[in-house]
């Protein structure tokens, strides 16, 4: 899928801030989005993925102070890469993140539902690995008002990448089945524009998911013997520059698949 999952978010809620790295490409779309928090004009601001490590997108953050605390969805660089430089700027603001070597200051959360302590803002972790075994989403509300922060597991547009081997595709379905529970609540991605309903993306998402399943299948019973033979069956569709990310996903496919048959290996030989 090229285009939005579901329908666009109309407008952010008023305590939400945009601001989009420079970093766009292929597999950033328009750029890492790092999104800020805050309950009421003066309250410290939570800041989630500093994005690169480009230093006018992390002056532009700080700008934005007061800053209490930065949060990350997961640890690939276009999420994380300026975090350190952003905990220096912002004189030793906590940085912290599932996996203990992306944490600046923090403790790494143990698991979902952690509410963060945010003066106006209650957020829950949701542990929802799959795109990365480290990656988490954040539920945010103000006043009755909710917004799920997804990082790279709901993407505003296109789908993500399962990154084998550490992201792990049966995680992935379960965390969507997860993330389905929260229908009416806006998305907003770690890359795209926000998405008005995070339960339906989330059904779109497995929806892609099992018919891609369906298509590696047709594929090897066809006589498809390695990743990059069914990538290049099932993601014809896709710019060929791009079949680097889908091998990822495919070798995530074929894992899957030899478990679900009874523990056995679908991995027929390497790419």
């Amino acid at each position: 899928m090229t285009g939005a999952v579901t329908a666009l978010a109309s407008e952010l809620p008023d305590w939400v801030t945009l601001l989009r790295a420079p970093n766009p490409g292929p597999m950033t779309l328009d750029g890492t989005n790092t999104w800020l928090l805050r309950a009421r004009p003066g309250e410290p601001a939570v800041v989630v993925d500093p994005g690169p490590a480009d230093e006018a997108h992390l002056a532009a953050i700080v700008a934005q102070g007061p800053i209490g605390s930065v949060l990350i969805t997961h640890g690939h660089p276009d999420h994380t890469e300026g975090s350190a430089r952003l905990h220096e700027l912002l004189g030793g603001v906590d940085v912290v993140a599932a996996d203990p070597a992306h944490t600046i200051g923090g403790t790494p959360p143990a698991g979902s539902g952690r509410d963060l302590g945010v003066p106006g803002l209650s957020i829950d972790l949701l542990a929802t690995p799959g795109h990365t075994a480290d990656s988490l989403c954040f539920l945010v509300e103000r006043d009755g008002q909710r917004v799920v922060l997804t990082g790279d597991t709901i993407l505003g547009r296109g789908t993500t990448v399962v990154a084998h081997p550490d992201g792990h595709l049966g995680d992935y379905l379960n965390s969507l089945e997860l993330l389905s529970a929260y229908r009416g609540v806006p998305v907003l991605p770690g890359h795209g524009p926000a998405l008005a309903d995070c339960g339906a993306a989330a059904d779109s998402y497995l929806a892609h998911r099992r018919a891609r399943l369906e298509q590696v299948r047709t594929a090897l019973a066809t006589g498809a013997r390695t990743a990059a033979e069914v990538v290049a069956i099932v993601y014809a569709d896709v710019d060929r520059s791009l079949w680097w990310a889908a091998e990822w996903s495919v070798r995530a496919q074929l894992e899957y698949l030899g478990r679900e048959s009874d523990g056995g290996d679908a991995r027929l030989g390497p790419a």
